[in-house]
């Protein structure tokens, strides 16, 4: 059965090849390391074997034919000892019967165990016996020996024996070896958490840019939070946003394009269906006006019941004729012919339509002009039918009464005219809708009013904004004008 291991990820790549050169750095130091200790320690070895080769030599004249000065022997000992070694002259029976160490005085030289080899290295004529790892003495320690046989004339006289002790040397390099590997760890362990964070600092905007592809994947369109780089990594983020900024900007045009498509089939739709009914309504208002003049005095006793019915089948023949006049406005481009109108008489002309129907329901009119100029040249019958939208959503948010507040107002060389009314107020989710065609929230109504009025008032340079009453509750629509060529009054 085959082992499948799971796919590494891009930070876990970056912390395995971080982990990996920093060990084999770690290793390759240690290793030259130990490499320099080991040769350390054979120079010692090799010097050590050097200065017992000059002390044979040494004794060798001092144990001359007729040169048997036992004083010039003690302190050659003695001298010897200074430098760091043990040094132990023996009898040819073996005996240590003077040494730098007074406790190996009256002890063998060497064990029993190795005179075999002490024998062997005779006959094959060497000058220096070594004896790597002997025992010696009731110290017990483990030493190399190096035993010098002294001869004269081919009569051997005894051994001079160096006991190095490499152990004691090696010590301290034992030690570093220790403090080497120790270090290596906590430089390990500290570069184990450097990977970790910068694998995550390098990683992480990568991830963001993978998890944003994936989003655009999903028809997600969200931009990648930048960082203050200028590595290659924010280079890449940074050209990432600018390409979703790119596909948002392709995306709204293609939904822009789609709707304008939408509307203007729409708007050939509704333009051929209101030449269809405008002749009827026309016909049926005519033969209205006929009945009312023909058979009211006939009906004296039910002529005000009958001059009624006949009102209000006109006003609903009115207000179909105005749902076929919005069609035919809808997809057709705005014609402005301006002249010089007071735009305040205007409001006050509409108000007075509506006078009637706000008395019913108890609406209240306050109007403050400002001392403004309010005379614009602009076109009245237009304007008018914004307006009148404006006042009839007014009067249907305050079924039970309520406050309408118009103000007139110089904003920066423009006239800014606000309807406040003191309704439920609009939710700000259908404020971002209203101005778009067939967008409406009344159970009556086909979503033109406000299209049109936003169209007819753009006409004349201005702005018309709709967002809460910012004196209560309810609702304010702001127009501007511009005041260039305004008539001011005296």
């Amino acid at each position: 059965m085959q082992l499948k291991f799971p796919p590494l990820n891009l930070k876990a790549k970056l912390i395995l090849l971080m982990v990996l050169l920093l060990a084999l750095t770690l290793g390759a130091e240690l290793w030259v390391s130990l490499g320099t200790q080991a040769a350390i320690v054979e120079t010692t070895q090799q010097q050590v074997k050097n200065l017992a080769r000059a002390i044979h030599i040494g004794v060798q004249e001092l144990t001359a034919v007729g040169n048997t000065d036992r004083d010039r022997l003690q302190n050659y000992v003695r001298s010897l000892n200074s430098q760091g070694l043990e040094v132990s002259i023996a009898s040819s029976q073996k005996l240590i019967i003077n040494s730098s160490n007074p406790q190996l005085i009256g002890a063998a030289l060497v064990p029993h165990s190795e005179d075999n080899i002490v024998a062997q290295e005779l006959k094959q004529g060497a000058d220096i016996l070594t004896i790597p790892g002997a025992r010696l003495g009731p110290a017990a320690r483990e030493t190399t020996v190096y035993l010098i046989p002294i001869e004269v004339e081919d009569h051997l006289l005894g051994y001079v024996q160096v006991v190095a002790n490499f152990g004691d040397s090696a010590q301290p390099l034992v030690v570093n070896w220790i403090h080497q590997i120790a270090a290596a760890f906590v430089i390990f362990t500290i570069g184990l958490v450097f990977a970790y964070i910068l694998a995550d600092r390098y990683v992480k905007p990568i991830h963001a840019v993978a998890d944003a592809a994936q989003n655009i994947a999903a028809r997600g369109l969200a931009p990648v939070p930048e960082a203050n780089r200028r590595d290659e990594i924010g280079l890449l983020t940074r050209s990432f946003n600018e390409m979703v900024a790119q596909l948002r900007r392709a995306r709204e045009r293609e939904q822009e394009l789609n709707r304008l498509e939408r509307f203007t089939a729409l708007g050939q739709l509704a333009g051929g269906l209101a030449h269809e009914i405008k002749n009827p309504l026309n016909f049926i208002s005519l033969a209205l006006d006929q009945l009312r003049t023909r058979y009211t005095r006939q009906l004296a006793q039910d002529s005000d019941s009958f001059v009624r019915q006949v009102m209000l089948m006109k006003d609903e023949v009115r207000r179909m004729s105005e749902l076929v006049q919005s069609f035919l406005h809808y997809g057709k481009p705005i014609e402005i012919r301006p002249a010089s109108t007071d735009v305040k008489q205007l409001v006050d002309g509409v108000l007075a339509i509506s006078e009637s129907k706000m008395k019913s329901q108890g609406i209240q009119v306050v109007e403050d002009a400002d001392s403004v100029a309010t005379v614009l040249n602009v076109d009245a019958e237009k304007l008018r039918t914004c307006f009148m939208n404006v006042v009839a959503n007014a009067v249907q948010a305050m079924p039970d009464g309520g406050t309408m507040n118009i103000t007139f107002s110089g904003e920066n060389d423009r006239l800014v005219i606000r309807f406040c009314d003191t309704g439920a107020g609009i939710d700000p989710d259908a404020a971002a809708h209203v101005f778009e065609p067939f967008f409406t929230t009344k159970r009556e109504g086909i979503g033109l009013g406000l299209f049109l009025s936003k169209a007819i008032v753009e006409g004349h340079g201005g702005t018309i904004d709709i967002g809460p009453n910012p004196s209560g509750p309810g609702t304010a629509v702001t127009f501007t004008f511009p005041q260039s060529g305004m008539e001011r009054h005296a």
